[in-house]
């Protein structure tokens, strides 16, 4: 039986980030600031909204599995990985320790930092507009501290969260386990996206929400892998 990492093995001459990494995330940058600034997400949310509200808003798939449940199971899900850093199961075992910190840090890092900047935004929920039957006025996101006239906080997209702050593991498995790494990107993008279009459907939140849900929790993820790189290349010297 192969025996399990015990420790990181460090390359002190090799980058501390992966340079198709970085461009990702500035190419991913620039093409959701084009779709706000194209509009798109009032396009978008009047798929499924019109001036008497979002028909879809107390849909009861959409309310209990698709947000409730699904939030409960990324929360056992996170549970387990904590349980697993410890006593390592599965594919963690495949991970040195200090991969299994990072891959659960990465996830509770993701999770704050979008729960951070929804509690300081203004920005309200489609739903909440006066289009679709509320009573705030449509204010950019970009336009931070500017309020609308709705109840705000809705920006980025918490419950899509519950998928994308998952996208972190993708960098503490990528030198042990390439191959799971890739697939775990794409099951954690899926299921995010899968969330997001749900609370678009409701009314819950526009599409530049989940997109830049997305965004943050893949750099919270890369800026948590450039630090472990950096601590444990000057353990190594």
């Amino acid at each position: 039986m192969p025996s399990r990492p015990s420790a990181l093995s460090v390359d002190t001459h090799a980058p501390l980030y992966n340079r198709r990494w970085l461009l990702a995330t500035v190419l991913s940058f620039v093409l959701i600031a084009l779709w706000d600034a194209w509009g798109q997400d009032l396009a978008m949310a009047h798929l499924w909204g019109t001036a008497q509200g979002f028909a879809l808003r107390d849909d009861h798939f959409l309310v209990t599995y698709m947000h409730q449940g699904m939030r409960n199971l990324g929360w056992v899900v996170v549970l387990a990985l904590s349980l697993g850093v410890w006593l390592p199961f599965g594919l963690l075992r495949q991970l040195p320790t200090a991969r299994r910190v990072q891959l659960l840090v990465s996830i509770l890092a993701s999770l704050a930092v979008v729960a951070i900047l929804k509690r300081s935004s203004a920005t309200s929920c489609p739903w909440d507009l006066s289009m679709f039957g509320g009573v705030a006025d449509y204010v950019s996101h970009w336009r931070w501290g500017l309020h609308d006239g709705g109840a705000g906080h809705c920006f980025p997209a918490g419950h899509a969260a519950a998928g994308f702050s998952f996208v972190g593991g993708y960098f503490a498995l990528a030198r042990n386990a390439p191959r799971a790494a890739r697939w775990w990107l794409a099951v954690s993008l899926a299921v995010g996206l899968l969330l997001g279009v749900g609370q678009q459907m409701r009314g819950a939140h526009y599409m530049s929400h989940t997109l830049w849900t997305a965004w943050l929790c893949w750099t919270a993820g890369l800026a948590i892998d450039m630090a472990m790189a950096r601590r444990h290349r000057q353990a190594a010297v």
